[in-house]
């Protein structure tokens, strides 16, 4: 699901040029305080027998807190990819103004 995302919103990136790429830092500045709690509530649910992750569903590579590497890749390749779909409406409909045009 991973790739799948990956391909179907990465390639706005050079067909449309949003530039999220180019400006990684300024996204994982907001990415990763919202992942990062994410990953906290992950941690504890799993901590506590809330939720487990099916060893057949996963590659079996774990981070910090036990989390799977799956875990941790979601929660950044989907915020990138919501990021690059609003900067492709942006782009396209160039009267879609937020203020950080300069």
């Amino acid at each position: 699901m991973l790739a799948f995302t990956i391909f179907g919103s990465f390639w706005l990136e050079i067909a449309l040029k949003v530039r999220v790429l180019k400006r990684i830092r300024r996204a994982m500045m907001a990415i990763a305080p919202v992942a990062a709690c994410f990953l906290l509530w992950d941690a504890y649910a799993i901590a506590n027998k809330h939720w487990y992750f099916d060893k057949e569903q996963i590659i079996g590579l774990f981070g910090p807190l036990n989390i799977p590497l799956e875990e941790y890749l979601f929660f950044i390749v989907i915020p990138l990819a919501a990021i690059m779909t609003i900067e492709a409406v942006r782009n396209v409909k160039k009267h879609w103004i937020i203020g950080d045009e300069k």
